[in-house]
């Protein structure tokens, strides 16, 4: 295994296309090919399939491929620290729940290292997809909550997939709610006060079990229930249909910002929100960064 091979591998799913990524790095396709051919035989694997539509990449080779990532921001570390040159971009990658902190954070890592060439990927995704993320190396960190109902089958998760938990913060539930709403005159709601209003909570597809659901509290019974998938719509909605969603009540006015209001919810619970990373492998120096960043914020 060379680096130049990982390299090959890595544009190839990146473009999709033998020729095209030949093309970006000025190689013969055969000798592309050929490169590819040698890398899975070494490793015994079968990084892409290959059909008369083209290529795919194959569950094995999106793991390796995680892997090639790490080699090569580490051996573009080694390289920037006893040369003073960077081979190619700044990469970074993570996956969240829909929390303004995180990509606040990810914002001004972005302003402060992000250089002359980078590449960036912040996911706001499905709970289930955040532990994949971070398990297959797709992204360097991930950002989820625990709480009393979901512990014990996140940690799970989390030990199955070879990742540890580190808690940010604590917080005590609150309510998002539209300025305009009724519920914004009051300054702490109850349960019996939602009972009314539409709850919003995100969309958690194929593993949309309680235990994976973004919002604490959603075994509760409601009648009005909607469903979404981002943030923005998220939020106009709350505007809109004078909706709410629990969540931890930690917003940023300057990235979403005046019309969404925070109320504390009156229950018994709470959210222990932190981050996730392998176990075995080392965080990177964006990812260390990007970790003090975060507690700074908070």
């Amino acid at each position: 295994m060379t680096l130049k091979q990982l390299q090959y591998a890595i544009t190839v799913a990146e473009t999709g296309n033998i020729t095209e990524a030949a093309r970006k790095l000025f190689i013969a396709q055969p000798s592309l090919t050929s490169a590819i051919h040698e890398l899975e035989k070494e490793y015994g694997i079968t990084i892409f399939s290959r059909s008369n539509k083209g290529i795919e990449m194959t569950s094995e080779g999106d793991e390796f491929l995680g892997y090639a990532r790490q080699v090569l921001e580490q051996a573009n570390l080694i390289e920037e620290r006893y040369t003073g040159q960077s081979k190619g971009k700044q990469r970074f990658s993570v996956s969240a729940q829909h929390y303004s902190f995180a990509v606040e954070a990810f914002v001004q890592l972005l302003k402060e290292y992000g250089g002359d060439k980078y590449e960036f990927h912040m996911r706001e995704t499905q709970t289930f997809d955040i532990i994949d993320d971070v398990a297959h190396l797709r992204s360097e960190i991930g950002i989820l909550y625990l709480n009393e109902f979901n512990e014990n089958i996140i940690r799970k998760t989390l030990r199955d997939n070879g990742l540890a938990f580190t808690t940010l913060f604590t917080a005590k539930p609150h309510v998002f709610i539209g300025k305009n709403n009724p519920l914004a005159r009051k300054k702490k709601l109850t349960l019996e006060d939602l009972i009314p209003y539409p709850r919003l909570s995100y969309e958690q597809g194929s593993h949309n079990s309680f235990y994976f659901s973004e919002e604490i509290l959603s075994t509760v019974d409601c009648d009005k229930e909607l469903i979404v998938c981002d943030r923005a719509s998220l939020f106009n909605m709350l505007i809109g249909l004078n909706g709410y969603t629990i969540c931890s009540g930690v917003i940023s006015e300057e990235l979403n910002g005046p019309n969404i209001v925070a109320r504390p919810l009156n229950v018994k619970d709470h959210m222990e929100i932190g981050y996730i990373l392998p176990v075995a492998i080392h965080p990177s120096q964006l990812t260390l960064t990007y970790i003090d960043i975060l507690k700074k914020l908070i």
